[in-house]
């Protein structure tokens, strides 16, 4: 996977290219969305063998301010690291929510923490919500909801295996807390198994039809 950059998304109004997936993370600083799109692609990059690309940006103030990281996940080497309208947007809280929501496709998934975001969904579009914060929280740890909402995106997208993920997620977070952070993952996949487990093939076919794959 390539070094994140320091820049925020360059806006673009191209399509993404068949075999490439643009995804958009969004949340407030403290909620761990770096390292989500750090994970995702590692996972993607390492374990599933593809190439991805990932940018991150910031607000004027690190903690508490929005940020956001793109990730560009594609089949063959990504030459052009920004993102247009993302395929999936995952977002975390209520600001980033309303600077991004406008640039998720018309047909993109929608992924959102719902007790933090609560958003405008329009008429087929596919959208999910986890209350990642409150499954954080039943196992002791706030901190990671982030990873809560990794195992969800992981069930809904299935852009990558959940064994892929889960791999990538025990290699990238700190030494001691593997534990925690791989109950916290598979909390997430479970809430999707349990609410949207009859959509599961539907999303997958969704993504593949705006991947072009």
């Amino acid at each position: 996977m390539s070094k994140p950059g320091a820049a925020g998304s360059k806006p673009v109004t191209a399509e993404a290219p068949a075999g490439r997936t643009e995804i958009r993370i969004t949340g407030f600083g403290g909620q761990g969305v770096v390292l989500s799109g750090y994970i995702i692609g590692r996972a993607c990059a390492i374990n599933a063998e593809q190439h991805a690309t990932m940018i991150q940006s910031f607000g004027p103030e690190a903690r508490g301010s929005a940020c956001s990281a793109t990730l560009a996940v594609s089949d063959t080497e990504v030459l052009y690291p920004y993102i247009g309208r993302p395929d999936v947007f995952v977002v975390m809280s209520g600001e980033g929510y309303e600077k991004y929501h406008d640039d998720l496709k018309d047909d993109g998934v929608l992924i959102y923490e719902k007790n933090l975001v609560q958003p405008t969904v329009k008429d087929g579009q596919p959208t999910y919500g986890v209350p990642s914060t409150r499954i954080a929280e039943s196992l002791g740890r706030s901190i990671v909801q982030n990873i809560v909402m990794l195992g969800f995106f992981t069930a809904v997208t299935k852009l990558v295996s959940r064994e892929q993920m889960r791999e990538a997620v025990k290699a990238s977070v700190p030494p001691g807390t593997e534990d925690l952070n791989l109950k916290a993952f598979d909390a997430g996949c479970d809430y999707f198994d349990e609410e949207y487990g009859q959509k599961q093939s539907a999303i997958s076919g969704q993504l593949s039809a705006t991947t072009g794959d």
